[in-house]
């Protein structure tokens, strides 16, 4: 927070942060947000499906979660919360975790920024589904199917997360420079 910034409301996850005009979101508790973008030997790319309140809908993502959220590990690496969420959400560990940078999520509502991972050589070792409070389907969706895959989730009512796009580029860049 800079000395400019006021607090205009604070949760347990969030505060609502007012600098000069604008108003704005900041997360509480963890450093930052992991999103990987896995990819089986198969070539088939891991989704994860949940049901998201703010939106009262299923939404399709890649895994992703929080950094330095768990206490006693808030100086958590950013590698180290990817690999922790990709087994935790879908039950696979990545022999092969390549940092791609940041971006941020929402810039006009929060601060947050995003640390993507191309997460390959997959090995499914558990069932994955995510912690006690979530409720996770896993998906694997070989990627010369993934466009029709995805316009049918929608078409039976769920929403695509953004970071979908921003993960297929990847996959497929990595995919068309290893054949």
């Amino acid at each position: 927070m800079s000395d400019e910034d006021q607090t205009i409301a604070e949760a347990r996850f969030i505060k609502l942060i007012k600098r000069g005009r604008w108003e704005f979101v900041q997360r509480v508790n963890s450093t930052g947000v992991v999103c990987l973008f896995p990819l089986t030997q198969e070539n088939e790319v891991i989704l994860v499906e949940q049901f998201r309140p703010p939106v009262n809908a299923p939404v399709i993502e890649f895994p992703a979660g929080l950094a330095g959220d768990i206490e006693g590990q808030e100086q958590e690496a950013f590698e180290t919360a990817a690999a922790r969420e990709l087994l935790e959400e879908t039950g696979y560990v990545a022999q092969t975790m390549l940092p791609l940078g940041a971006t941020v999520s929402s810039a006009g509502l929060t601060d947050e920024a995003v640390e993507f991972f191309l997460a390959l050589d997959l090995k499914k070792v558990a069932d994955g589904g995510g912690d006690e409070s979530e409720k996770i389907t896993v998906h694997a969706v070989p990627f010369c199917e993934i466009e029709s895959w995805l316009q049918a989730a929608q078409k039976r009512g769920c929403l695509l997360d953004a970071r979908i796009y921003a993960g297929l580029y990847f996959l497929s860049k990595h995919i068309h420079e290893n054949r």
